[in-house]
């Protein structure tokens, strides 16, 4: 028991897969492409997500497998094909989420003042690759030390970002000269639903759970409260965090969006003569939001994957954590991170679990006749269209 994970670490592993993309990775894309009304594609995403939760938390009560949307599958349907490619697409969710976050990691690195080139390699894709390589070495030391560190990080970043949101406020009430622009005028077109599934890789890391049930005390109970309590905590930082960075760093989005944070950061320190300390605070956070969110993903993952992948990469007979399956998902995410865009890998990764949590959703949702399976929240989900990018 000594290497199971209570609630507080399921919190944080949701939080810790969540927390790190929606901010410091997607941000950038879904303020580029709805501005103002960022606040409302997080919002609009979270209700989704919140919603799919209900479907898997249900699905899960009629169930004695352990696992998520390929379990629900095999019980629900029984088509091993059918399980297989839903198996597949998460595996390219996640593999596209960890790549997302390492990009992130990477440019915040530059931020702090790494050169953006050295022995003629871009900095950037190498400090992305040695994060990866690092978050590896850490699930391989087992599942309490992985936990662990997870609560250290998400505690960290998770103050670090409240305090962003509110001293972000004081600064647009007292120095802004401005009232703070919410984009009220952009909710009747339809960028906030094309930016809301844009960002919904961001709202995936509560699913990761469902994947770590032997990990987990008393697993039914504590991944449901953990569920119903990471989407609406990362929301609302989602959108407080939107808000201030779309108000004070509107040129940032514009030049250099992936750190468009730092900028806003400065800005709001800048009055009490901190702009330096804020822009570096703010960066050091970014590590440790990306680097939980590489963390979290990959320890899920990679129990998630361990029975997908043939004996000759995978290790699907292995106890706690399987060894092969980590290192073999690091190096194709290192990969990724190494030669991908950040728009095209979120747009991918959040593409993927759309077409996942929907079709868990419409499993449930054909259960409604239970008693304790409400239709509308499946529904909600159902009736999302797979849109992914602009």
């Amino acid at each position: 028991m000594s290497q199971q994970l209570g609630l507080t670490e399921a919190v944080s592993i949701a939080l810790g897969g969540t927390i790190g993309g929606g901010i410091y990775a997607a941000l950038s894309v879904v303020a580029g492409i709805t501005t103002t009304a960022t606040w409302a594609a997080f919002l609009l995403a979270g209700v989704v997500a919140v919603c799919a939760g209900y479907s898997y938390n249900r699905l899960k009560t009629l169930t004695d497998n352990h696992g998520g949307s390929v379990s629900f599958v095999q019980s629900f349907v029984g088509n091993p094909t059918l399980s297989g490619m839903i198996g597949w697409t998460l595996l390219f969710g996640y593999v596209g989420s960890m790549a997302m976050y390492a990009f992130a990691f990477g440019e915040f690195a530059v931020a702090l003042g790494l050169p953006e080139a050295a022995l003629g390699l871009p900095t950037r894709p190498v400090v992305s690759v040695l994060a990866v390589a690092a978050f590896v070495g850490l699930n391989l030391l087992g599942a309490r030390t992985t936990g662990s560190a997870e609560n250290v990080l998400v505690a960290a970043k998770v103050a670090i970002l409240v305090a962003f949101g509110v001293a972000g406020l004081v600064y647009a009430l007292r120095f802004g000269g401005e009232p703070l622009s919410l984009g009220f005028d952009r909710l009747t077109g339809f960028g906030p639903v094309v930016a809301a599934a844009v960002s919904f890789v961001a709202f995936q890391g509560w699913q990761l759970l469902f994947y770590d049930q032997e990990s987990i005390e008393d697993p039914v109970d504590t991944i449901r409260r953990a569920v119903y309590v990471s989407i609406p905590v990362a929301v609302v930082i989602y959108a407080l965090v939107g808000v201030v960075t779309v108000n004070l760093a509107p040129e940032a989005l514009q030049s250099h969006p992936h750190v468009a944070l730092k900028d806003a950061a400065r800005t709001m320190m800048s009055p009490y003569g901190l702009g330096a300390l804020g822009a570096v605070l703010l960066s050091a956070s970014a590590q440790f939001s990306t680097g939980s969110a590489i963390n979290a993903t990959l320890f899920s993952a990679a129990h998630f994957a361990k029975g997908m992948l043939t004996d000759d990469l995978g290790d699907a007979d292995a106890d706690g954590i399987p060894a092969r399956t980590v290192v073999v998902l690091g190096a194709v995410t290192a990969a990724f991170s190494a030669a991908g865009s950040l728009g095209a890998i979120t747009s991918l990764a959040s593409l993927s679990f759309i077409v996942v949590f929907g079709a868990m959703s419409y499993l449930a949702f054909r259960r409604r006749d239970r008693d304790d399976v409400r239709a509308v929240p499946p529904a909600v989900v159902s009736s999302v269209p797979p849109v992914s990018s602009r």
